[in-house]
């Protein structure tokens, strides 16, 4: 098996497919090792394993929603697009979606992933309940009364594997999408916060050459004042895709035509599903307030990143709760970058462009690449000691473990 991008192929001695929770629970009882795959859309190894894979898509599905309390109860492999859909259909939404709508909702979760907005944290928030399968095999239900919960929704997989999710939800609403052309970089930097600020969801796209940004992406509820124009920055008056020679055929409607959640936060359509993509990623998340220097510092870097990209997006996020959450306690900035599928060539940039956004604070994406030699997370994360902790008490043999699960956490300690 490979990941969706091609560029990973799983070590997994053995595929299991279970049809029952409990199926599940006995599986990984009796592993030594055991990981759980979703939309396999992460580009390293965080969900990979030695052991036995275990894929989530032949379980039971559901997807119940319980309008009094505000929540919808769903299985943990179903995707953002699938979800979204059923939503809609009863009048309900969740406050923000990644880019790619096909992504698992229990994958993205479990490794950080993200929408837009100043204002709108990680898709993670929107939980508020977690089904669990141990590493014993025992079936756990955590939700923000339990000690654990803040530590196992973003658990990057070492804390269990998840069968379900309770999101809270809201009414439905709808949103319009513009997209500005050449920004100055000198406003950008001088202006970053207010025009991430402009709309309910801004991204910025660009391969930080040049004296412009090529496109911003405005995405702003259908209840807001009309979209602005921006220093000097007008609106598109044709659709566009993020890289400058493709079609918008894919991509979400704009030109400010109102629609649907769903079918504007993404920015392609949930009827465009890529079965595999031939590029890579890595994104960094940093203090909101430090984004002006740290956009400086990668410019500096553009004539060795500008031939290895595709595209590179930045974004915001506003601060959660999570442990091991890149926005923890932080009002952040996420700098993603999209890499033609040069592997050699990308790994070998990326220390140096890490090393440029260190003094800034940068978190890594957990399912994107990254290296993680680079870091120190009990620096950067203020509850990494006690999120060590708890997956020492909770899987001491290492079960969950691997080998980018060792480099981040240390090895297991058995007892």
């Amino acid at each position: 098996m490979k990941n969706w991008a091609g560029n990973l192929e799983y070590s997994s001695a053995e595929v299991h497919r279970p049809t029952s929770v409990a199926e599940l629970q006995e599986l990984v009882a009796s592993a030594t090792r055991v990981k759980a795959l979703g939309s396999r859309h992460s580009f390293n190894t965080v969900a990979d394993t030695d052991g036995i894979h275990i894929l989530l898509d032949a379980l039971p599905q559901s997807l119940v929603v319980d309008a009094a309390k505000g929540t919808v109860k769903v299985s943990g492999g179903i995707s953002y697009g699938a979800l979204g859909r059923a939503l809609d259909e009863q009048g309900f939404a969740i406050h923000n979606l990644a880019s790619l709508p096909h992504i698992s909702v229990a994958g993205a979760i479990q490794t950080g992933t993200h929408g837009s907005g100043v204002n709108n944290p990680s898709l993670a928030a929107a939980v508020v309940g977690i089904d669990l399968v141990r590493a014993s095999g025992e079936l756990v239900t955590l939700t923000a009364d339990d000690d654990e919960f803040l530590a196992s929704v973003v658990g990057v997989g070492a804390l269990g594997i998840v069968t379900g999710l309770e999101l809270a939800v809201r009414p439905s609403f709808e949103v319009r999408q513009r997209v500005l052309t050449g920004l100055s970089w000198e406003s950008a930097l001088t202006n970053f916060q207010g025009i991430a600020s402009s709309a309910y969801s801004v991204s910025f796209f660009t391969d930080y050459t040049g004296d412009t940004i090529p496109q911003v992406w405005l995405k702003a509820l259908d209840t807001e004042a009309p979209l602005p124009d921006l220093f000097g920055a007008t609106a598109a008056t044709t659709a566009m895709h993020p890289l400058p020679d493709m079609s918008a055929e894919n991509c979400t409607e704009q030109l400010d035509v109102a629609g649907k959640w769903l079918d504007r936060l993404p920015h392609f359509r949930h009827e465009f599903t890529p079965s595999n993509g031939e590029e890579l990623q890595s994104e960094f998340l940093l203090p909101l307030d430090q984004a002006p220097a740290a956009l400086q510092a990668v410019r500096g870097l553009s004539e060795k990143l500008a031939p290895l990209l595709f595209i590179s997006e930045i974004r915001t996020i506003a601060a959660d709760e999570f442990w091991l959450s890149p926005f923890y306690e932080q009002q952040s900035v996420a700098l993603h970058f999209t890499w033609k599928p040069l592997q050699p060539e990308v790994e070998a940039v990326l220390p140096e462009l890490e090393e440029a956004l260190r003094p800034f604070g940068a978190r890594p994406h957990w399912g994107k690449l990254f290296t993680p030699g680079q870091y120190d997370f009990a620096a950067l994360y203020p509850r990494f000691e006690d999120f060590r902790a708890l997956v020492q008490a909770n899987d001491p043999s290492g079960k969950f473990r691997n080998s980018l699960l060792d480099s981040v956490l240390g090895v297991a300690v058995t007892s």
